[in-house]
């Protein structure tokens, strides 16, 4: 039908609004999705005011210097977005006489988007007097953090200090514990003038960068933030048995390796350059991935380098089992590596799945069940196993009753199933062989009165048998 004078027209520009509000949706779903897809990132800053820190270094005192850097450094993220910072200082309130305070710490200024003025001023007004609490101040850190349902939230903590623990704490064990309990990612410390006896005792609190300068010092809090703030891109390379990076088509999982927490889920894919796709990663922690292959494998300790193009390679040589039987009934098939009993994966006849490479055992669940040992998987070939189609059996009872079926193997009664007392008339899918059924009337109550018969089945064909 056409339209038609003004009608057309108005209909015209009817349309054309249309789309332009459909498209602004469009668009503006995308940019909602955009920003919440982006991780809020939440940083303390713990800041060492301990006496010590009136030591000269470089240009200067340490405690002149440090707050100078931070200063700078804190003016260059002030505008960064779905950042959240706030403050903490240790060794500031307390002297070291007549005793020290070994919780001597503080939170400064609390978390929040816009306090970058408020941690600058507290920064001017601090005076080291005090001892070096780290264990106790990490701890405190852990109270610190909102807490958030949100999972796309990133809590880390930059840790500047000149000195080592002084209050008999255990810095590595409160790390690792804020750590597992997903509350902080891994801590970033930096080492102003450390001596070099000291810089072994960070590395199991976090990771541990020497600023052995002022230059680089401000270099170190440049990489730091980078870290903390940019995600990072990761080709996983799946191998085959020859190294090649030709597997794919299965999902990753990848674990924060202290908390156990899931950090991300992709599934593999070869891109259109035929190499492993990109993917981005967060740099900061310690990952466990996980290939969900059948069955799973796994690698522990990535540790990724932030702003570069990191490649994980895991072997995962895989080939195919082909299970196929004719007719209409598919039974399921118990999968497990050969010689152990764990069930690896319960597969439906007439399907294809693929498997790491190596030997499989086999449990059809048919009646009798079908067993088939050390099943072989070639790299990228496909293994066929394919077994008779069944047959099946009517048998008429006289009443109700207990009865069995059995097979005949190398002169032996193997059981196979029960039959239902409750029923006169039921009929058995059974795989192809020699059976023999015995019964007994329910209101004959001597074993003379058992009824046996033999009978055969066949391929696609059914039986009768009458116990009477």
């Amino acid at each position: 039908m056409k339209l038609k004078g003004s009608f057309s027209s108005h209909y015209s520009k009817l349309t054309q609004k249309c789309i332009i509000i459909l498209l602004s949706l469009n668009f503006l779903s995308l940019n909602l999705f955009s920003q919440q897809s982006k991780p809020l990132t939440r940083i303390e800053f713990v800041f060492d005011a301990s006496f010590s820190m009136f030591g000269q270094w470089q240009s200067g005192m340490k405690m002149d210097i440090a707050k100078k850097m931070l200063t700078e450094f804190l003016d260059s993220i002030k505008d960064v977005n779905n950042l959240e910072i706030a403050f903490r200082a240790y060794g500031h309130q307390y002297g070291l006489r007549p005793e020290r305070n070994c919780q001597d710490t503080k939170l400064e200024v609390p978390f929040g988007r816009s306090n970058v003025t408020a941690i600058k001023n507290k920064l001017k007004q601090i005076v080291p007097k005090g001892t070096t609490p780290i264990a106790y101040t990490l701890e405190q850190c852990g109270g610190d953090f909102p807490t958030s349902s949100n999972a796309n939230v990133r809590n880390i903590i930059i840790l500047i200090t000149d000195g080592i623990e002084e209050c008999d704490g255990d810095p590595c064990a409160v790390s690792l514990a804020l750590q597992k309990k997903g509350i902080i990612l891994k801590p970033f410390i930096i080492g102003i003038g450390l001596d070099q006896n000291y810089m072994n005792s960070f590395g199991c609190i976090g990771k541990f960068y020497d600023a052995s300068s002022e230059s680089n010092f401000k270099n170190i809090l440049n990489i730091v933030i980078s870290q903390a703030l940019n995600n990072t891109t990761v080709q996983v390379n799946l191998n085959d048995q020859v190294g090649r990076p030709t597997e794919t088509d299965v999902n990753m999982t990848f674990y924060d390796e202290q908390s156990g927490a899931i950090r991300y889920n992709y599934i593999h894919t070869i891109n259109n350059k035929g190499v492993p796709d990109t993917i981005i990663l967060d740099p900061i922690g310690t990952y466990k991935m996980v290939v969900h292959t059948i069955p799973p494998v796994e690698k522990k300790g990535i540790e990724l380098v932030a702003g570069k193009h990191n490649i994980i390679a895991i072997d995962a040589p895989q080939g195919y089992i082909s299970l196929k039987m004719s007719g209409n009934v598919n039974p399921t098939c118990i999968i497990r590596k050969n010689g152990e009993m764990q069930t690896l994966h319960i597969q439906s006849f007439n399907t294809t799945e693929k498997f790491i490479v190596g030997k499989y055992d086999l449990e059809v669940l048919t009646l009798p069940r079908t067993k088939i040992n050390k099943v072989d998987v070639a790299q990228s070939k496909t293994t066929t196993i394919e077994i008779p189609q069944s047959g099946s059996v009517s048998i008429a009872k006289p009443s109700e009753g207990p009865g069995s079926v059995f097979v005949e193997e190398n002169n032996k009664m193997v059981w196979v199933c029960n039959l239902n007392n409750k029923l006169i008339q039921e009929t058995l899918i059974l795989q192809p062989g020699r059976y023999r059924v015995e019964f007994r009337p329910k209101n004959a109550k001597e074993s003379i009165y058992t009824i046996e018969k033999f009978f055969k089945i066949e391929s696609g064909i059914s039986t009768s048998v009458k116990l009477y």
